[in-house]
């Protein structure tokens, strides 16, 4: 069993529940995936996975992952909430191409530096941020 698998299952255990197969499988497809997706996409690769699971099922199981921490809602594009795994992700921001959706990720102390000052000039204790920057990719803006 991997760290997210046992991270998992103490969550699960915690509420009640059990560690199905199911979530099991799903879990290990968001750890495979190892990049942003959305319930389609995840769908689609458990089908090419040759994995039978339901959207329902898996648009049930996602509120688990949030809740353990496993994933977490990084950003919106297309109108789809787009998912990433959190458990041992340093925080970042993204850049995401409006013409072909392209996501890029990104650091910058400057940034994280200036939330500081301005949540500390407002006594204000932030808990998360997220930055997403919508644009043109360098190779949409060249065609």
């Amino acid at each position: 069993m991997n760290k997210q698998e046992g991270a998992f299952t103490r969550f699960l255990k915690s509420r009640g529940l059990r560690f199905t197969l199911e979530r099991r499988i799903i879990l290990r497809a968001i750890v495979s995936i190892a990049g942003h997706f959305d319930v389609e996409s995840l769908f689609d690769w458990l089908k090419e996975n040759n994995e039978n699971i339901s959207r329902a099922t898996i648009y049930r199981a996602i509120p688990l992952f949030i809740d353990s921490g496993i994933i977490k809602e990084s950003l919106r594009c297309y109108d789809r909430i787009n998912y990433e795994c959190s458990f041992d992700n340093d925080h970042h921001d993204h850049l995401i191409c409006i013409k072909c959706g392209a996501i890029i990720e990104f650091k910058d102390e400057k940034i994280e530096e200036l939330q500081e000052r301005v949540c500390k000039k407002y006594n204000f204790k932030p808990k998360e941020h997220k930055l997403g920057i919508r644009g043109f990719c360098n190779k949409c803006q060249n065609k």
